[in-house]
């Protein structure tokens, strides 16, 4: 009986809490109304949530990843990731274009893939911004997207801590417990 009476008690003490302080939200950057030149140039890419371990499972055996964000022709971006895994470096290059009817970035290749821009303010993080990677059900009766994940980047590579505790909390606070933190104990690749 007393076990009932206490989790009836922590059960509404959570919706309590939870409509005092509800789970921060991320601010959408369109990128058709946002100026992404101000995006252009290094990031560090520091952690990665989501709900699931799959979404996030590859960037487990990486110890620092650097990107480099370059516009190439009009309203088209590329940008070059230098990951290191052990004492090896790997280099990979995505395209993505900009359409004026989307608020997402298109990569090329992957169409059905939405690639969406936040705020690095959700992480208590001006210089940071907030990448999500969204594909829809593998089947037409799926409800639960195939990938939905948020990836942290910095412009910095030393970025404080409480940024990505931040950034932790607050995805936790949306059910994303599934969650990489890169050690960043090596030298970036160049």
């Amino acid at each position: 009986m007393l076990n009932e009476m206490l989790s009836c008690f922590l059960y509404f003490y959570s919706l309590l809490y939870q409509a005092i302080v509800p789970c921060s939200v991320p601010e959408l950057l369109p990128v058709n109304t946002v100026d992404y030149q101000q995006y252009l140039g290094k990031w560090y890419f520091k952690a990665a949530v989501s709900r699931r371990e799959a979404d996030i499972h590859k960037f487990k055996a990486l110890d620092n990843i650097g990107f480099i964000m370059e516009e190439t022709a009009n309203d088209t971006l590329l940008l070059t990731g230098l990951m290191r895994i052990g004492d090896n470096c790997m280099k990979n290059t995505w395209t993505y274009h900009i359409r004026p009817e989307r608020d997402d970035l298109e990569l090329e290749g992957r169409l059905d893939r939405r690639n969406l821009l936040w705020s690095g303010k959700w992480a208590n993080c001006p210089e940071c911004i907030i990448f999500q990677e969204v594909e829809p059900p593998l089947n037409g009766t799926g409800t639960e997207d195939s990938l939905n994940r948020f990836m942290l980047y910095a412009r910095q590579s030393d970025v404080d801590s409480e940024v990505v505790r931040a950034f932790l909390k607050n995805a936790a606070c949306h059910n994303m417990l599934a969650s990489v933190t890169l050690p960043q104990q090596k030298e970036f690749c160049t």
